[in-house]
């Protein structure tokens, strides 16, 4: 197979090819990038499955991949930010610039901001990308390449400890050992959090998370939210200040409500049903907060800090890494559950 521009193209549902596309030239403004590493995100194997995640549907053909890094190829006209030869990684969102949201600072809730990765626009599961240079940040020495393809999952979980509110001292439960949840651990231990409790059905994960800094771990054994929640709060000697919900299953978004301590933060990551019944009347008594979260504003600064001062080390989630070639056996892995993060080698 000529393999020039190999990219991996979902067309609809269950039809995800391996085929060739154009290499653009950069335009202004943008830079050519040779992609080096792209993780497979969840909302990648929603698409394939399901044709849609959330409102977003599958429409026309399209390249997948928004957790990319790669290698300066081309500069376009007017880039002064970047050199030929760079290391970077890619921020996958662009917006109008000119919407209240955008002035204000709020740019993620843009009306009109552009997912790459996402139906109908093409992401970096390519041997080559164009992309924006503003959009491109440059990896200090001592961040890889494969770090730099998962600082946009980790922007998701620093975004989600900002809204929450955690601090030092913070006790948090994270519902999912996924990888959003194992990165919001390593998120939440770095933001000064005393106490981290992780729950997951798979014991394996477990056994990662405590390995990462997990101080509790927790198996849950009832079908019921409120008895989950009690076994959260016996587990963990007290109940939660803060809980981040990465698994997107209604038990869980329940018992979080019912496992927080009055007056505290629940942030839902995880995308589930579009329709879930909640403990409303519990969380407004007790003065929960219950708060979403979507793609990440002015996260980039923060996650290259962290990483560049080894704080937190988020290879340790890197279960298997595929090349280009075998992306479509990468994906089945993925949509069988198996791993963790599951990194596709482009180079």
């Amino acid at each position: 197979m000529e393999e020039s521009n190999l990219s991996v193209v979902l067309h609809k549902v269950n039809d995800l090819r391996l085929e060739n596309t154009a290499i653009r030239e950069p335009g202004k403004g943008e830079v050519q990038l040779r992609i080096a590493r792209v993780g497979i995100c969840g909302s990648d194997i929603s698409l394939w499955k399901h044709g849609c995640i959330g409102k977003i549907k599958v429409t026309s053909p399209f390249t997948l991949g928004h957790e990319a890094a790669g290698i300066v190829s081309k500069l376009g006209e007017g880039v002064s930010n970047l050199k030929v030869g760079d290391r970077v990684a890619i921020e996958p969102v662009t917006t109008c610039g000119r919407c209240d949201k955008c002035k204000n600072g709020r740019y993620h809730l843009c009306s009109k901001r552009i997912v790459f990765g996402m139906p109908p626009y093409n992401g970096g599961l390519t041997r080559y990308h164009v992309h924006g240079a503003d959009l491109c940040y440059k990896l200090p020495d001592n961040i890889s390449l494969e770090e730099g393809a998962l600082i946009e999952p980790l922007f998701v979980t620093i975004h989600a400890a900002r809204r929450a509110g955690i601090t030092l001292g913070s006790r948090v439960l994270i519902c999912g050992a996924g990888t959003i949840g194992l990165l919001s651990l390593l998120v939440a231990k770095s933001y000064g959090a005393s106490q981290v409790c992780v729950i997951d059905l798979n014991e394996s994960r477990l056994r990662l998370a405590k390995s990462m800094g997990a101080d509790v771990i927790l198996v849950p054994k009832n079908n019921g939210a409120r008895e989950l929640a009690d076994e959260i709060e016996e587990c963990m000697n007290g109940k939660p200040t803060i809980s981040l919900e990465c698994s997107g299953d209604p038990l869980c978004v329940q018992s979080s409500i019912y496992a927080t301590d009055s007056g505290g933060c629940v942030v839902c990551i995880g995308l589930g049903p579009d329709d879930v019944t909640i403990p409303l009347v519990d969380a407004v008594l007790r003065e929960v907060d219950v708060k979403g979260i979507i793609i990440y504003p002015h996260c980039y600064p923060i996650a290259l800090a962290l990483l560049k001062s080894g704080n937190i080390d988020v290879k340790q989630i890197i279960t298997h890494e595929f090349k280009l070639q075998q992306a479509l056996e990468a994906f089945e892995l993925v949509d069988r559950k198996e791993g963790i993060k599951v990194m596709i080698n482009c180079e």
